[in-house]
This record gives C-alpha cells, sequence and structure tokens, in this order.
C-alpha cells in the first residue's frame, strides 16, 4: 500500500474491477479491516466468488481469524472474555504467513481457518495454490496502527476499510450470539464488553485505507 494513496469511497463493483486490472503478473495481496459485524467477511467471501466467476481459480480468501489463540492458551493468560481482542491473536504467524504467501514460491500453501461453530482455529484447513493471482485477506486489525500490527501494512496492494454506524454493529453482534443460544446476559456482556470496545479500537486506531466501503 502506498503511503501516499488518497483514502476514498468504493463501491463493490469498483473494487471488483480495481482488483482485476492489478498487474497479472504477480499476486497481489487485498487486505479487508473493520469492525466486529461490519460485514467485511462476507464482502471478502463475495469478492473471491465474482473474481472467481471470470478466471477460475485466480483468486483465494485468508481470514485473519485463523490466527486466533486457543481457548487453553487464553484461559492461561487470563483472556478468554477478551477473545477477539488484539492480544488475542498470533499477530506473528499471520505477519509470516502473508510473507510467504507473498513470496508464492511453493505449489500450494495450507493455511488455518478458524471453526465458529467449534470457536477453534483448525490448522491446516484450506489449501492456496501457487496460481491464485489475488489473495483477498480479512480481519479486524489489518490496518491497526500499533506494533505489531502495523508491520501487515507493508503485506497489502490494496486496503479496503468496511465502515459500519456503531447501531448496526450492536445488532448484528447481539443476533450473532442469540444465534449461538447465549443468554441476553452473557450477550451483553460479550457485546457491550468486548466486541464494541474491539470495534471502537478498529475504527479510531486504525490507518486509512486506500478505500473505504459501506456496510450493507
Amino acid at each position: 500500500m502506498s503511503s501516499s494513496a488518497m483514502q476514498r469511497n468504493i463501491t463493490f463493483d469498483d473494487l471488483v474491477r480495481l482488483i482485476a486490472e492489478l498487474d497479472p503478473s504477480r499476486r497481489v495481496i487485498v487486505g479487508i479491516a473493520g469492525a466486529p459485524a461490519s460485514g467485511k467477511s462476507t464482502l471478502a467471501e463475495r469478492l473471491v466468488s465474482r473474481l472467481n466467476e471470470a478466471a477460475e481459480g485466480c483468486a483465494a480468501l485468508l481470514p485473519m481469524d485463523g490466527y486466533h489463540y486457543d481457548d487453553g492458551l487464553l484461559i492461561a493468560r487470563g483472556l478468554r472474555a477478551r477473545k477477539g481482542a488484539p492480544e488475542t491473536f498470533d499477530v506473528f504467524g499471520l505477519l509470516h504467513m502473508l510473507e510467504r504467501l507473498k513470496r508464492n514460491q511453493e505449489d500450494e500453501i495450507v493455511v488455518p481457518v478458524f471453526d465458529r461453530d467449534l470457536e477453534i482455529a483448525r490448522a491446516g484447513a484450506r489449501l492456496i495454490a501457487s496460481a491464485v493471482r489475488v489473495l483477498i485477506v480479512e480481519g479486524n486489525y489489518l490496518l491497526l496502527d500499533r506494533q505489531p500490527w502495523s508491520r501487515l501494512d507493508a503485506m497489502f496492494d490494496v486496503t479496503v476499510m468496511v465502515d459500519a454506524p456503531e447501531d448496526i454493529l450492536r445488532q448484528r453482534l447481539v443476533e450473532r450470539w442469540r444465534g449461538y443460544g447465549f443468554t441476553p446476559a452473557e450477550i451483553e456482556a460479550k457485546v457491550e464488553g468486548n466486541d464494541l470496545p474491539n470495534g471502537r479500537n478498529v475504527m479510531l486506531n486504525s490507518k486509512p485505507a486506500d478505500f473505504v466501503l459501506g456496510a450493507e
């Protein structure tokens, strides 16, 4: 990402066109950041799907959530209630994987994927082949302007921030946790005590993205 890039609004269709027109001779990495429940995961999946419609196998997805610390480690560190906060991720593991993916010197690379139903990151859950030209990376803290997260920015050719009002985030988060069977008190603790503070951290303390896309 160029430090001189001007941040501007963009539509989904324009983003697809912009990515499709990037240098075809090398792998490009697109970083999509946003608060919890902003819709960044859905956006990233849509992008991969649309790009692959035009050229099958050209795009793949790497979610940051695959680098969650295991619950056992979080409990040992007294961080289980803060799961999803910046300090609960293996940021250096993600950074090294991005460096490896950017070099693209292997036939295929195996990456972890977070299983929300099991609340655990599954190692070796997804293959990214060397033929993949566009890697879409999504996660809350990809642009967080604090060490060591701030090292990730250099890995991205294009960055996008998904912007969503807090009232929409709150509604989506409540619905998310209700769907997993949590009680109203548990939901309030998760949303007000962890998710929304994490979201404010993303929106207030991230580096400017190249583009901003409104939540849908």
